[in-house]
């Protein structure tokens, strides 16, 4: 009879537990490794790759104005090239984000040509709280759902190459 009243005490205990608990957005990944990132503008398609095999395909959003390659800051266009992914950042607005390293020597020698600055702070990111749904409402980033965005941050290292196309 203790015995059973035990038992009983921690199945309620655990299930409180569990109610209470707030899941993490922070995920683990044991798949092989990540090694390509591609972005296919034009079909607004993510994809992640393990060598040429693809592992993962996501629907994805852009800047405001994406036709083109970004060339200036605030232009609403997401940049075509290729890129790393060089940090990440836990505690984004947009709920997680990994960045991406643009500009590049080449990005930032045609913006000074321009008299004007390249931006930055491009991101893999998912949406901010109480998003509504919108079509390419970044600045330039490449968005993604905030479960996607889970996914993606377990899988993708901080060196991984992403190329970005039209």
């Amino acid at each position: 009879m203790l015995n059973r009243r035990f038992m009983m005490m921690g199945a309620l205990g655990a299930l409180l537990t569990a109610c209470g608990a707030t899941p993490s957005k922070f995920r683990t990944y044991d798949g092989p490794p990540v090694t390509r990132v591609q972005v296919f503008k034009g079909q607004r398609k993510l994809q992640l790759l393990s060598g040429n095999n693809l592992l993962k395909q996501y629907d994805m959003e852009m800047g405001f104005a994406p036709e083109g390659h970004k060339f200036i800051q605030n232009d609403g266009r997401t940049p075509e090239g290729a890129y790393r992914i060089d940090r990440r950042n836990p505690n984004s607005r947009y709920h997680l984000s990994l960045g991406i390293s643009y500009p590049d020597l080449e990005d930032i020698a045609r913006a000074k040509a321009m008299g004007r600055s390249p931006g930055g702070d491009i991101f893999i990111h998912g949406t901010p709280t109480n998003f509504r749904v919108a079509k390419d409402w970044t600045w330039g980033c490449i968005a993604v759902t905030n479960d996607e965005i889970e996914e993606i941050y377990a899988m993708v290292k901080d060196g991984t190459p992403i190329f970005i196309y039209r």
